[in-house]
């Protein structure tokens, strides 16, 4: 039998508030919710790093119990051959888990909506010239005789480093691992597109 679940952001938007007016849980599917939340809370997070993984931690979680799944649908009444019904089903499944607080679900459900990993890191190599600051401090590198600026918005691997004049690496050349963010700058009036520095390596 084929069958398909969806668990996308509807996770995270749930108002849980409105407990009191879902649907009973019939036995078979408070079996299967026990045994998702207790398959996902024995899962090694420290391994779970990204949206990507995350989903196929909890679709490893779900194909294990996929007996229960048709289970749980002949109890529903829901025709698992129809793809509309069966991402329902799975929805629902999820809505369940969070509003019974299964915790390691909704630690889960976080890292599944996780899309920073989309984001792409690049480096820059350049000799450091000086930290501006402009409402945010700056690390500015010179690149082939041209300046490059640098937002320090976040802590970083051995940021420490560049907090005390005494302890920057004057002259020295840097390799900065950085993103593109978009940001509004109020004194500009405007959005712009920054380089955030994500990592500062002292060559």
């Amino acid at each position: 039998m084929r069958y398909i679940l969806l668990l996308p952001v509807f996770a995270l938007l749930i108002i849980a508030g409105d407990a009191r007016a879902q649907k009973k849980i019939g036995p078979k599917q408070q079996k299967m919710l026990d045994s998702l939340c207790d398959c996902i809370s024995k899962l090694d997070f420290g391994k779970i790093s990204n949206s990507d993984d995350a989903n196929k931690a909890f679709m490893n979680c779900f194909a294990s119990h996929a007996d229960q799944l048709i289970e749980v649908a002949e109890e529903e009444g829901v025709d698992l051959t129809s793809d509309d019904n069966s991402s329902a089903l799975g929805e629902m499944i999820g809505k369940n888990l969070m509003l019974q607080k299964c915790g390691s679900f909704m630690k889960l459900a976080i890292l599944m909506d996780d899309e920073e990993e989309e984001v792409e890191l690049q480096k820059t190599t350049g000799v450091f010239k000086r930290i501006d600051n402009k409402g945010f401090n700056y690390v500015v590198i010179a690149e082939n005789g041209s300046e490059k600026s640098f937002i320090w918005l976040e802590q970083f691997p051995d940021s420490e480093k560049f907090m005390n004049a005494g302890s920057l690496p004057n002259g020295k050349k840097l390799s900065i691992t950085w993103k593109e963010l978009e940001v509004y700058l109020p004194a500009a009036k405007g959005y712009y597109k920054v380089k955030e520095i994500k990592g500062i390596e002292v060559l």
